[in-house]
């Protein structure tokens, strides 16, 4: 979102929320999807911290 609409300053509350908006409206167009980099599996084991288990 920084890269795409917010690499500026931005003066107010209502003219982020309407830029926001017109980015967020601009992703549903298209139908962007993100791209994660790896899987939930990976992310268990990467921040182990994270997910901590309870076992009995």
């Amino acid at each position: 979102m920084v890269r795409q609409c917010l690499n500026r300053r931005i003066d107010s509350i209502d003219e982020l929320r309407s830029e926001v908006s017109a980015w967020q409206a601009q992703r549903d167009r298209i139908n962007a999807t993100v791209d994660w980099q790896f899987t939930s599996e990976d992310a268990r084991i990467r921040l182990k911290r994270l997910y901590p288990t309870h076992d009995a």
